[in-house]
């Protein structure tokens, strides 16, 4: 049975995936459908696959409405105001760490090995801030190079998509691909979305066993890199101030706008 409904839990979802810091995994939790996503992803590889296509079908429709839609207006935002939107997306990743550090009950269960790990992810993502290439949106689809990195970006991509609290949309960012593929999407690359698309294919079959596997067996020591990772993604992320006092002052509204925003889905999702 086709689940119709969930092409409007798609459009949330996917508009989530496409804005670095908010997951469509603690979207999913939200809308109370986390569990059985998990279960027809995995199911996907049974004999019993029909009725969990029925689940999955319009739910992957909606994603892909959301991500097409909001993509152009992502790309025009970052070509146009990228600072702005750089302080927007840095308040929604700074705005998810209460979430975080409540879902793993830091105080109460992280131990001395917790820390290490998690200090560990910090100072690794941090020091991509040192590396990361700014993001060119130009596509050479011939260069087989270009090609290999948009898959291996869908493939890291997809196993945040599925993981309560953490954006695959910000690991994007982090790769320095986050940018090229909101252009391919809102340009209609074929090649390159067909790409990127196989990559989350292929990362979400594949993973999500994974994933459930290390929530389920290492669920703090798993959160406890995952909080690292956010923490260090703010290095990366920070785009400086600009010269021009007037649009400091919007970056500050930008990233109090995105702090707001983050903070208030974390308090939907304590409940």
């Amino acid at each position: 049975m086709v689940e119709w409904k969930n092409i409007f839990r798609g459009l949330l979802m996917g508009t989530s995936d496409a804005v670095p810091g908010v997951s469509g995994g603690t979207i999913a939790v939200i809308l109370g459908i986390y569990d059985q996503l998990i279960e027809s992803i995995n199911g996907l590889l049974s004999k019993g696959r029909r009725k969990y296509l029925g689940f999955l079908i319009p739910l992957g429709a909606g994603i892909l409405i959301a991500l097409f839609t909001i993509s152009r207006v992502i790309t025009w935002l970052l070509n146009n105001y990228p600072n702005q939107t750089n302080f927007f997306f840095m308040g929604l990743i700074i705005g998810v760490l209460p979430y975080l550090f409540h879902k793993a009950e830091v105080k109460r269960n992280f131990s001395g090995s917790h820390y290490v790990l998690l200090i560990i992810a910090t100072l690794l993502v941090a020091s991509l801030a040192f590396f990361r290439e700014p993001t060119q949106p130009i596509l050479d689809v011939s260069n087989s190079r270009v090609l290999l990195s948009l898959f291996f970006s869908g493939f890291i991509a997809s196993m945040a998509m599925i993981v309560p609290g953490i954006s695959g949309s910000m690991l994007l960012y982090l790769m320095g691909t986050y940018g090229t593929i909101m252009y391919a999407v809102g340009n209609l690359e074929i090649v390159a979305i067909g790409t990127v698309g196989i990559g989350v294919i292929v990362g979400i079959v594949l993973c999500s066993k994974l994933i459930r596997y290390f929530l389920e067996n290492f669920h703090y020591a798993t959160y406890a890199v995952i909080i690292g990772l956010v923490i260090g993604s703010i290095a990366v992320i920070f785009p400086g101030f600009e010269s021009e006092v007037m649009m400091s002052i919007l970056s500050i509204a930008a990233f109090a706008l995105g702090l707001i925003a983050a903070v208030g889905l974390g308090r939907f999702e304590y409940k």
